[in-house]
């Protein structure tokens, strides 16, 4: 980890990160060579245009409700729910209203090496 501080004790995910007017925060939790955790909260209206990720990524809703398109297919994710977002495929998040997210991606080490 760079410049931060572990996490040794119980944190509350839903109050680790406040929404700001009109924007999307994030804040990382864990970031070393093997990949990251970051915690994203959505202002209502806000939202990830698709892009594509060089590694997968698993999306855990901690709290409200958002679209996620992956490729065509688009589908809803709740608080409690978790997505995978497939490496190299298009994917795009529409919250419902305000809405936060955990974000885990684990590089690929022989993905990383090439």
């Amino acid at each position: 980890m760079e410049n931060q501080t572990p996490m040794t004790e119980t944190q509350n995910l839903k109050q680790m990160l406040s929404f700001q007017t009109g924007a999307v925060v994030s804040r990382m939790l864990v970031k070393n060579s093997s990949g990251n955790v970051t915690l994203f909260a959505f202002d209502e209206g806000e939202g990830l245009s698709e892009h594509t990720a060089p590694f997968d990524a698993l999306v855990i809703g901690v709290e409200g409700q958002a679209e996620i398109s992956i490729k065509d297919k688009r589908q809803i994710l709740n608080e409690g729910e978790t997505l995978l977002l497939p490496a190299n495929i298009p994917h795009a998040v529409v919250p419902q209203g305000k809405f936060k997210m955990l974000l885990i991606m684990i590089r690929d080490e022989a993905k990383s090496t090439t």
